[in-house]
């Protein structure tokens, strides 16, 4: 039986993608911060679809938390076949006034954690000779965006990398870029629905991406755009002038 380990699982694509693979038969570990919010994904999880359900309580940004989902993914004993590195939050695009503190646990979280879980999960797929590593970017890998889209850039090239040298050895890496999706991280960041400046027709809903993003994973690509107006969009951004792309950046949160 597949076993998948998914960061940020509580709640918005996280518990989406936990739905998605468990309607699929695989067994899950799900981690993130809030222990209630966890718990309640499981109990329906294991209530809808007969499957295993491992809650891993943990911050990604503490050392010794990240050390113990880092030690799970990479157990021997009991394999993860899929790891999906979702775990992430946003911050407001003026870095200058941003408290550092909060900076760093940004890059720690979107960076450092999903390294050091794909470093463990590597270690053990390539023993085995197969596994799928999803990592959950943004369209805002493709544009200036604060420090936002720097990190979504990093997982972007990382993945695009790390796909093209390991899945001869069996293993692949997917680094998935949505768009705006209906979840609760723009509440988040305490914008109200609706008040987020985005138009409607730029909206995706979390089964279409997570869908879309395992169906890509699936197929061995590296880089997965759900939705043919994002993709449309990316390739745009290209030959835009930088200008252009930061203010287009500025929309939104």
């Amino acid at each position: 039986m597949t076993t998948a380990l998914i960061t940020g699982a509580s709640s918005g694509l996280g518990a989406e993608f936990a739905a998605q693979l468990a309607a699929r038969g695989a067994d899950l570990v799900l981690v993130a911060r809030d222990r209630d919010a966890l718990d309640r994904v499981a109990v329906g999880l294991r209530d809808r679809y007969g499957v295993v359900v491992e809650v891993l309580v943990a911050d990604l940004t503490v050392a010794r938390q990240l050390a113990r989902v880092v030690a799970r993914v990479g157990s021997t004993e009991r394999p993860v076949e899929v790891l999906v590195n979702n775990a992430g939050f946003g911050l407001p695009l003026a870095f200058e006034r941003n408290d550092i503190d909060a900076e760093v646990r940004h890059l720690r979280l979107h960076v450092e954690a999903a390294m050091r879980l794909t470093h463990a999960a590597l270690g053990a797929m390539l023993a085995r000779g197969h596994g799928r590593i999803v990592n959950i970017a943004s369209i805002a890998a493709f544009m200036p965006r604060s420090t936002y889209g720097a990190v979504k850039a990093w997982l972007v090239s990382f993945s695009r990398w790390a796909n093209v040298r390991y899945a001869p050895r069996g293993v692949t890496v997917t680094a998935v870029c949505p768009g705006f999706v209906h979840t609760n991280f723009h509440e988040r960041l305490g914008l109200p629905p609706g008040q987020e400046g985005i138009p409607g027709a730029l909206w995706l809903e979390a089964p279409d991406v997570v869908r879309e993003g395992l169906r890509d994973a699936a197929r061995g690509k590296g880089v997965s755009i759900p939705s043919l107006r994002y993709k449309a969009i990316a390739v745009l951004l290209r030959f835009l002038p930088a200008s252009l792309t930061a203010r287009i950046g500025e929309q939104g949160r």
